[in-house]
């Protein structure tokens, strides 16, 4: 489905909009219950990677077979989650597979950490890439090395089952390691259902924990959804407001750092009480060339590019090296996609720069190559220009309601 956005201007001030639960907090939690089943969610996120979390997990609970094909399509987080959830279910053998991209995705680091650990994980198709045959086992050794500088979830997806193991975890991080909030979201997580865990300097330890008291959860909105909406009150006029829900301030998501990046953009966030934020544009003099280090946040990186190009100032992004290896090649999809658009933009292994320029290209059609923030991150430009959106349909992945949210604030959006 391909749709064209016109050019737009908002039809309201002060805009109102419920946005689903975060995919990061819902995952882990979704794992979590599968492993304490008195675990009770709320808010769970409505995405397709969260959809096909929770089909995979209910399916395995409801199979009769020793053997079952799992199919994740192009969730990310659930292969990593997954592998090592699949690897500690006794007498179940599964094959774990997804999409074309998928399969071109490496699981290598992971399996390898998970076979140190006594697992039992061969490969299907490609050494070191999806799809992967897993049968379960009892897990008892518990001291395991990882490098860390790759993906954070090849870690989570470790420290979510080792309470389940039955000697705990302990984890050692080699080298650089990227995107802590993740870590410390799934180890906040733990800790709030009752694990005891601990984290000095390179080593992370987890006791065994095989029964849980009752627990409720109600999922924080999903920040790196908010991002959008941060881009386009940047890209509105002084007086916009959008107010969002349910956020908080102490939040365990490393793309809250949205919250205050977005000051430098003329952007303030309040917290109201009922759990909400509003954004306004209160101004928009004075913006400077920015340099932001994302590597706690990288998600937000595609939403900050698109931003700072909007407005026509310069922006270096560093720490992006996770990137390269996620839907697609973010970073040369935004320098493709950017270049269409009159931007002079170039792209290391883990950097993003951005000329200062006003030149912005009347009408383009952006492509997103499988890649929900590629269309996400792009619509806001709606409000300088037209644009023809290839892919549409692809925000289902995180954001299932996104286009008719931005219809419901004013954007001008129809199929093609």
């Amino acid at each position: 489905m391909n749709i064209l956005l016109q050019h737009s201007q908002l039809t309201t001030n002060n805009s109102q909009l419920k946005v689903t639960g975060s995919k990061s907090e819902t995952n882990r939690l979704l794992l979590l219950q599968a492993l304490y089943p008195n675990i009770e969610l709320k808010n769970i996120s409505q995405s397709d990677d969260s959809n096909v979390m929770e089909e995979a997990l209910r399916n395995l609970q409801l199979t009769t077979h020793n053997s079952q094909l799992i199919d994740v399509h192009h969730a990310g987080t659930a292969m990593r989650f997954l592998t090592a959830f699949f690897a500690i279910q006794e007498n179940k053998e599964i094959v774990l597979t997804g999409s074309s991209r998928m399969k071109e995705r490496p699981i290598k680091i992971l399996v390898e950490a998970l076979k140190q650990l006594g697992a039992e994980i061969t490969y299907e198709e490609n050494e070191g890439f999806p799809p992967i045959r897993i049968k379960g086992q009892k897990i008892t050794k518990n001291k395991v090395s990882l490098k860390a500088d790759v993906s954070s979830q090849y870690i989570s997806a470790l420290l979510l089952i080792a309470p389940k193991l039955e000697n705990g975890l302990e984890l050692t991080l080699e080298g650089e390691i990227t995107s802590i909030p993740y870590i410390k979201m799934t180890l906040a997580l733990l800790n709030e259902i009752g694990v005891e865990t601990s984290f000095k300097n390179n080593v992370i330890k987890v006791n065994p924990q095989f029964t849980i008291h009752n627990s409720q959860f109600t999922i924080e909105s999903d920040w790196s959804s908010a991002s959008y909406f941060y881009s386009i009150v940047a890209l509105s006029e002084i007086g916009t407001q959008i107010t969002l829900s349910s956020y908080k301030q102490n939040s365990l998501q490393g793309d809250s750092a949205l919250a205050e990046i977005y000051k430098d953009f003329g952007v303030e966030t309040v917290f109201n009480s009922n759990k909400s934020i509003t954004i306004s544009k209160i101004n928009s003099h004075n913006l400077q060339p920015t340099t932001y280090n994302l590597k706690s946040s990288p998600d937000i990186a595609q939403t900050i590019a698109v931003t700072c190009f909007g407005l026509g100032i310069a922006c270096h992004l560093t720490g992006l090296h996770t990137l390269k290896i996620k839907e697609t090649d973010r970073l040369e999809a935004l320098k493709t996609e950017l270049s269409k658009l009159g931007a002079i933009i170039s792209v290391t292994n883990d950097s993003l720069t951005i000329e200062q320029s006003k030149n912005l290209i009347i009408e383009s059609s952006i492509d997103t190559y499988q890649d929900h923030r590629m269309a996400m991150a792009f619509a806001p430009l709606a409000l300088k220009t037209t644009l023809v959106i290839n892919e549409a349909e692809v925000v289902s992945k995180s954001f299932p309601t996104f286009w008719e949210d931005l219809k419901s604030i004013g954007f001008h959006i129809s199929d093609i």
